[in-house]
């Protein structure tokens, strides 16, 4: 909805991925000289995304000019983002993860509840719609700009017209705070119950290998294999999970649409490794590292900051009560239910990026710890099998429970 006397400007579909990646790479640049940024794990997209969103709600306020953007190729990205978490979650690894693995998915459950009662309860008790409590809870904090962005196009078809700049607000300061709570919350737990650490033993280390696929000899001459297949086998992911989502909505059975493409992601991968034709990682993280990127600078760009100006305060307290809530269950739930020992401090601080940012956050909470008291092998396997496997299959799970309840 326009409001009168403003003249509006539309941005095609190529437009929009030329001035997306113009952005990214102008997010690039602000990273790589402001420090706190950088420090932060803020990724280029939102620094870049959020600086022209800026830029549009001057033009909108000082001009009377609303642009408005033609999403198409951020939806496929979506999509194709979603179908490379499927394909790179292979069941054979979840074995290593052992109990450990177990305790913290159960965990994780019970604090998305725990992060979505807060939101709706906090909306209901400051008489807004309960759909943007949910936005502010785990579909932004725990699912970060990603989640955020694919269930907001599902809550503004439902009249939640600010959902997607809810989310996009919750998930950037949910990023921000999600780093810099993790490493305070292993350093107090290591101080306060005096934990040993193994200092920097680098022979306890555990390194990470990324698959990549060997080329058949047949294909030996044609450089482009490792390329053509990836796209392969994401058009059959997101093409597949398509044909799904169409038959469950012809049964009445609405789901968000990137959910069918990681389904298929994860059969897909699971079944080429059973096969002796394992999918070319290495390939398919280039793929999706692109199209996280891009889409979330499409979605930080097309955000309307204008109407935040009246939620800002309620914003902060929230956040407040968010962080509040992650602080206590990081350090008295995680930690404790990990086995309170060194390896359960920096667990804790994990999954305070997890919550509350997303798994490059997690990860990078667990590097700065090990990088200092020394590694954790146990937190550098558990970690990235919950962010990668199971925190987006639960928060589906838990977001489509409190739609049906709330409904």
């Amino acid at each position: 909805m326009v409001d009168p006397g403003i003249t509006v400007w539309q941005v095609k579909p190529m437009d929009m991925l030329t001035i997306s990646i113009l952005v990214l790479f102008v997010g690039m640049f602000l990273n790589s000289r402001l420090q706190i940024l950088k420090r932060n794990y803020i990724p280029p997209a939102v620094s870049g995304g959020l600086l022209f969103s800026v830029i549009t709600t001057a033009f909108y306020l000082l001009a009377d000019i609303q642009f408005e953007f033609d999403m198409r190729f951020r939806d496929l990205l979506l999509l194709v983002f979603f179908s490379t978490v499927g394909l790179s979650s292979r069941l054979s690894q979840l074995a290593r993860g052992g109990k450990a693995l177990v305790i913290l998915v159960f965990v994780a459950a019970v604090f998305l509840l725990m992060q979505n009662i807060i939101g709706v309860g906090f909306a209901y008790l400051a008489g807004a719609p309960l759909g943007y409590g949910l936005m502010a809870g785990s579909v932004s904090l725990a699912g970060g700009h990603g989640t955020a962005a694919a269930w907001a196009v599902e809550a503004q078809a439902a009249g939640l017209s600010h959902a997607g700049e809810v989310g996009m607000l919750f998930a950037t300061f949910g990023l921000i705070s999600g780093g810099l709570l993790g490493g305070p919350i292993a350093r107090f737990l290591i101080s306060r119950n005096q934990l040993s650490t193994p200092g920097h033993d680098t022979t306890a280390a555990t390194e990470v290998h990324v698959t990549q696929a060997k080329v058949p000899a047949i294909f030996a001459d044609y450089p482009l294999y490792p390329v053509l297949r990836g796209l392969l086998v994401l058009a059959v992911c997101v093409s597949l999970g398509d044909v799904i989502n169409r038959y469950l909505a012809e049964t009445g059975l609405r789901l968000p649409g990137f959910l069918a493409s990681m389904f298929v992601g994860i059969l897909l991968t699971n079944l080429l490794d059973l096969a002796g034709r394992p999918a070319d990682l290495q390939t398919l993280n280039a793929f999706g590292g692109v199209s996280l990127h891009i889409f979330l600078v499409m979605s930080m760009m097309t955000m309307q900051l204008w109407h935040m100006s009246s939620m800002l305060l309620a914003v902060f307290l929230l956040l407040a009560l968010q962080i509040v809530a992650m602080t206590l269950f990081a350090s008295f739930v995680v930690f404790r239910l990990m086995g309170s020992d060194y390896d359960a401090a920096v667990l804790a601080a994990g999954f305070t990026g997890l919550g509350l940012g997303a798994t490059p956050v997690a990860l990078a909470n667990v590097e700065a710890v090990t990088e200092h008291f020394g590694p954790s092998p146990k937190a550098l396997i558990v970690i990235p099998l919950v962010g990668a496997f199971f925190i987006d299959l639960l928060n589906a799970g838990v977001i489509n429970l409190f739609i049906t309840f709330l409904n």
